[in-house]
């Protein structure tokens, strides 16, 4: 076993990277540029970082193959949260962004093949709809929930032990020696401050989600296929629900699983950790939490109609109450009215990608819970009809009409009307 405080990689058997090619790093580079993002703490965006593509690429190839590459400090952003307090979202610099994407290009494919068939965050193929349709699905079978979420995974993850984790599917020492080197890596704040870390790989990091996969692989999946296999769950890096048949298992588990965390030196969030009863037309005991929020929708009973046209309840997602109000603010935040010189067609280039994104994620599961938040978007354009026209002023009855009969012109211009959502 390694001892504590020794490096994980040997450094006799360093040696140059096998493989690594300047395609390679250029492969590497086009997969951050998808993935944009914001300059690190020197500055440099990624439009600058290519006005000398060449020469900064052949520069981490180098010094990443030679085994001399250092990571610079990462930028500490703090990010309010909307149930209060700051979140802190490290940013590294673009050229550091491009060599953790050159070791994930090369590590992920060694652990993506062990994760757990219901962990779905970050990873390929995979998404927050899987976990929200396979967690529907069991709602119907498992009376209980245990809803819990992980206090700061990102920030408070072990490095000896996620060290150990990575240690076991890997031996190659320079992919040891790299991640080593970035979970040590600084902070630098907006001051410039540096602070040193012992614990946590950044959220905004490229290798990150792939590290905490792979700790909470085996912190919490396969300790779950070990001690209660017969409670399925579904995760999502550190958002997960775990399905019980009874509130005397849910509660033991719970117990469990709070210990297990501990002891991985992690801790449950006590206001997001919680039990819950699925109630819908078949189970009707009374219990005091009959609801819960999972990935930005809803789990609660609803009264709708079944596949035979009955109207009855059932326990199903629907957009959450926090998510449609965010989108909302988000729509007024876009001032749409205040765009009086454009025409409408802008309008629309404006914010469908924002409308067509959110509709995509939040109409799969109970479409008609989304209305209310579109029609936002209708009275936003009413509005703007009659910043923009004289004839409309005052009235806002004629601006509806005009709506109306532009939406049936023109049932494509907007991401909502095109989903029939029209004024």
């Amino acid at each position: 076993m390694v001892q504590k405080g020794y490096p994980f990689y040997n450094k006799k058997r360093l040696g140059r990277v096998p493989k690594m090619t300047v395609d390679i790093v250029m492969s590497a580079f086009k997969r951050v540029k998808e993935n944009r993002g914001s300059a690190g703490n020197d500055g440099q965006d990624i439009k600058e970082f290519e006005t000398n593509l060449k020469g900064n690429l052949y520069k981490i190839w180098n010094r990443m193959s030679s085994g001399s590459y250092f990571p610079p400090p990462v930028r500490l952003v703090e990010i309010p949260k909307k149930t209060g307090g700051k979140r802190g979202l490290g940013i590294p610099t673009v050229g550091d962004r491009v060599a953790q994407m050159v070791v994930k290009m090369y590590f992920e494919p060694k652990v993506e093949t062990i994760f757990h068939v219901d962990s779905d965050g970050y990873r390929p193929n995979k998404s927050a709809l899987d976990a929200i349709g396979q967690a529907r699905k069991r709602c119907w079978k498992y009376d209980y929930v245990i809803e819990f979420d992980i206090k700061g995974l990102f920030d408070n993850i072990d490095h000896e032990l996620l060290m150990r984790a990575v240690q076991k599917h890997t031996r190659e020492s320079w992919i040891l020696m790299y991640i080593e080197r970035w979970l040590k890596a600084p902070f630098i704040n907006s001051v410039g401050h540096k602070i040193r870390r012992s614990s946590g790989t950044p959220q905004g990091g490229v290798i990150s989600p792939v590290l905490a996969n792979l700790f909470m692989h085996y912190a919490f999946d396969m300790w779950m296929e070990r001690t209660v296999p017969s409670a399925p769950f579904e995760r999502y890096a550190d958002d997960a629900i775990i399905h019980c048949k009874t509130e005397s298992e849910a509660v033991d588990i719970l117990g469990k699983l709070n210990q297990r965390l501990k002891d991985c030196k992690l801790e449950l969030h006590p206001k997001k950790t919680k039990i819950v009863y699925c109630k819908d037309k078949d189970r009707m005991k009374e219990y005091p939490i009959t609801e819960f929020d999972f990935l930005g929708y809803t789990f609660r009973r609803i009264f709708i109609k079944d596949r035979l046209g009955r109207l009855q309840f059932n326990f199903l997602p629907s957009v959450s109450k926090k998510s449609a109000k965010d989108f909302r603010y988000k729509i007024k935040a876009m001032r749409i009215h205040s765009f009086t010189g454009s025409k409408i067609e802008i309008i629309a280039e404006m914010i469908n990608p924002t409308v067509r994104g959110w509709l995509n994620y939040f109409t799969k599961y109970n479409p008609s819970a989304v209305k209310y938040s579109i029609d936002c978007i209708n009275r936003r354009l009413v509005k703007w009809a009659m910043c923009k026209y004289k004839r409309f002023r005052g009235r806002r009855t004629r601006a509806e009409k005009w709506l109306k009969e532009l939406a049936k012109r023109e049932p494509k211009m907007f991401s909502h009307w095109a989903l029939g959502m029209i004024p």
